[in-house]
């Protein structure tokens, strides 16, 4: 997986989720908190979650054949939009029915083991706390200077990184509403307020998963180069005096690594074909110089005619990504 990927923050998130569900799930089975019940699911979730990421990284280094001739490249997003899938139905939804039936069955908290999901909490707050810092540190490799991190969220091309992003930041909330709920429970005597928290963990989960869902959907149906990366593509392209004008250009992602760019030059009409060919090979190193990520390339020469080439308006030509 390329560094982009965030090797590192999915398996410190897979490390941590998975311990912290094992404590959750014991803590939970000797007091008999809801809350405890629905984060060891959300646990459970997100550890599946870290080794389909896993997964997807590795089955997209396949290198490309007849039947896909652009490569894998997109096989991690499409293990990212099954991640949200995981979360939205296996965390989210089943922390809301556990929340509802504990709301209309309330259940107490074991008199012996009442301090157990507390202690657990606190611990799991500092793993996923050690997660996201992990996460954080490994976003900052790839994050633009000045990006706001709700920009990186929705602008990222590699899905992972967002996901464990969001990941630990839900879990690092659900947590505190876990303790919130439980602290409460056990301050008061009252096992709602350990369901409430419970729904507010579930409401959060399938909100989290909608914000996932959108976007590595948008990744899914193609995404084009942002409006930084394709002012540096045309840029680049009209850097020297080898063409006349751009008559048409788009570009598309085939993988958070990889962007294609296809342009319609307009040359001189009596330019030798040897000389188009040496313009078009010193236009396609601009390109790949300016913008690394452009590794597949296609220009087409061609003369400008404004009758059979009505330039269009940008956002006709080319497919930027989503804002």
């Amino acid at each position: 997986m390329s560094a982009s990927g965030g090797g590192k923050a999915i398996l410190a998130a897979f490390l941590a989720n998975l311990g912290i569900a094992l404590a959750k799930a014991l803590a939970w089975a000797l007091s008999g908190s809801a809350s405890m019940l629905a984060e060891a699911i959300h646990s459970v979730a997100d550890s599946g979650n870290q080794l389909l990421l896993m997964v997807g990284g590795r089955k997209a280094k396949r290198g490309a054949d007849r039947s896909h001739p652009f490569g894998y490249g997109r096989e991690r997003y499409v293990y990212a939009f099954v991640v949200s899938i995981i979360l939205f139905s296996v965390g989210g939804l089943f922390a809301i029915y556990e929340a509802i039936d504990k709301l209309t069955h309330p259940h107490e908290l074991d008199k012996t083991w009442w301090w157990l999901p507390i202690v657990v909490l606190v611990v799991a707050i500092g793993l996923e706390s050690f997660s996201l810092r992990t996460a954080v540190k490994e976003s900052n490799l790839v994050r633009d200077t000045g990006q706001s991190w709700v920009s990186f969220v929705r602008r990222a091309k590699a899905p992972e990184l967002p996901v464990v992003l969001l990941e630990d930041v839900g879990a690092l909330t659900g947590l505190t509403f876990a303790l919130l709920g439980v602290g409460l429970t056990v301050i008061t005597g009252n096992p709602l307020y350990d369901a409430l928290g419970t729904l507010m963990i579930g409401i959060l989960l399938v909100v989290i998963a909608i914000v996932l869902g959108v976007e590595t959907k948008s990744l899914l149906v193609g995404e084009g180069a942002t409006q930084a990366d394709h002012d540096r593509i045309v840029d680049a392209i009209n850097a020297g005096d080898e063409i006349e004008k751009i008559i048409h250009m788009k570009t598309l992602y085939l993988g958070p690594d990889e962007l294609m760019v296809a342009a319609k030059i307009a040359l001189n009409a009596d330019k030798p074909l040897r000389e188009a060919a040496v313009d078009i090979d010193a236009i396609e190193a601009r390109i790949r110089e300016a913008v690394p990520a452009a590794r597949v390339v296609y220009i087409e020469p061609d003369v400008y005619r404004p009758s059979l080439d009505p330039e269009p308006s940008t956002d006709v030509f080319v497919l930027k990504s989503s804002d």
